[in-house]
């Protein structure tokens, strides 16, 4: 799940393990594909290939698939790899907002399908524009508190040109623009911090918090979309409280 929300904590809990393993696998799969086609099969002159890679072993996929889909997106098989990024937007329940990534060779497709998948799970699709601005794209990095305090994190990452750090759960977060996200790594690592993961996301500016029976429904619908070949990352504004938390544990 995009973003390390409550709500996407919980997300993790309640996940079928193996099923999401394999639906990450193929999200990092695609995205080496696509960025070998972009610039080439060779890591050291393709800075996008190297991150991609770097995801995906941090991930555990094996190497062989790595392989094979530097070799596939590069055109070294024969294949023709042609994706293309759209991003959908769509309410959800109690004035929650989503923006879809979506990663696809098959645009009707993938708008038949998310459109489906919003409509059936009690959303609706959103004009163009009218959700996307609730929305800013920043990089983010998480890192488990540990015995961190907030300080610990900003003297690291300050100079990296970070904007902010916040408080996630169990999580810090750094927000940074997106071009400072690989310096705001590199102090993190030079400070001996461990992170969890670091990526160029979409960050609400408000967060609207659900009761039991919309975070219910919220999660239905993510469900929904997550489980899309061509969707990649979905992103939202949605909260979830301590309690509604507790009460999705024990559904």
């Amino acid at each position: 799940m995009s973003g390390h929300s409550k709500w996407a904590t919980t997300k993790h809990k309640k996940a079928v393990i193996d099923a999401r393993r394999a639906k990450s696998f193929a999200k990092l799969i695609k995205n080496i594909e696509v960025a070998a086609r972009i610039g080439g099969a060779d890591l050291s002159g393709n800075p996008g290939l190297e991150l991609a890679v770097s995801k995906a072993k941090k991930t555990s996929v094996p190497n062989d698939n790595i392989d094979r889909a530097i070799k596939r997106g590069a055109g070294l098989t024969g294949e023709v790899v042609d994706y293309t990024e759209i991003i959908y937007e769509a309410r959800g329940p109690q004035g929650s907002a989503l923006l879809i990534e979506c990663l696809t060779d098959n645009k009707n497709r993938a708008a038949s399908e998310v459109r489906l998948a919003v409509t059936r799970n009690g959303g609706t699709i959103a004009d163009p524009g009218s959700v996307s601005y609730l929305f800013s794209r920043k990089g983010v990095v998480a890192l488990p508190k540990k015995e961190l305090t907030e300080d610990d994190v900003l003297m690291a990452v300050l100079d990296a040109g970070a904007d902010e750090v916040r408080e996630s759960g169990d999580n810090f977060e750094v927000h940074s623009e997106p071009a400072d996200l690989r310096a705001v790594v590199a102090g993190l690592e030079e400070a001996g911090i461990e992170y969890e993961t670091d990526e160029v996301e979409f960050v609400p500016s408000m967060q609207v918090e659900l009761d039991i029976d919309a975070a219910r429904k919220f999660m239905r619908l993510y469900d929904a979309l997550e489980d899309l070949d061509d969707v990649q990352n979905v992103y939202s504004n949605a909260d979830l409280s301590a309690e509604v938390m507790a009460a999705l544990e024990e559904d």
